[in-house]
């Protein structure tokens, strides 16, 4: 567990300009910025969660991160290049750090850069209105799809059904501990 609070730096790019003006939804890159680190600093604080991390036995001051707001199409593109699935899906992580063996992780002046997340706006907004889905507001359901891609980049995954719904517990706590 962390011995100290450490700073996290995310920086939300929002690509998808016409989202607000077809939705009529507002998306807040500031307030999800400022919620996105309190939902990180919330993971580092549970000893079980963050013992269970990629970040486990090394000395830090900084995490950072990037976070891509976009559309079907660009996450289309990216989930056949990178995973192979011609279809657009909801969120995409390119984890850096976890992915990398061990011995190749890099840490420079105690900062370590975990990676960027993908999330396209366009299937938040869908499951969002989807009636068996839990998440019930657009913001409910990117808040959760931002603490699934935080999740990765942090070196936690999802190889069956039972580790998806442990994932899924995990994400509901994280955004409940910063409310």
């Amino acid at each position: 567990m962390m011995s100290k609070k450490k700073e996290i730096n995310v920086f939300i790019e929002n690509t998808y300009n016409e989202f607000e003006q077809t939705t009529g939804i507002k998306v807040d890159c500031a307030q999800l910025t400022r919620d996105t680190a309190k939902i990180t600093e919330y993971f580092l604080s549970e000893e079980m969660l963050f013992k269970n991390s990629c970040l486990n036995g090394y000395d830090f001051s900084l995490l950072y991160f990037d976070i891509v707001l976009t559309d079907n199409k660009k996450i289309r593109e990216i989930n056949s290049e990178y995973r192979q699935k011609d279809s657009p899906t909801d969120v995409i992580t390119f984890a850096i750090f976890s992915d990398s063996p061990k011995e190749e992780r890099f840490i420079f002046d105690k900062e370590i850069n975990l990676g960027e997340i993908f999330i396209s706006l366009d299937k938040t907004l869908s499951q969002s209105k989807e009636e068996t889905h839990e998440n019930k507001t657009f913001y409910d359901e990117l808040y959760f799809l931002i603490a699934h891609g935080i999740l990765h980049l942090l070196g936690y995954d999802h190889k069956d059904e039972e580790s998806l719904q442990e994932m899924w517990n995990i994400q509901q706590k994280m955004i409940a501990g910063i409310r």
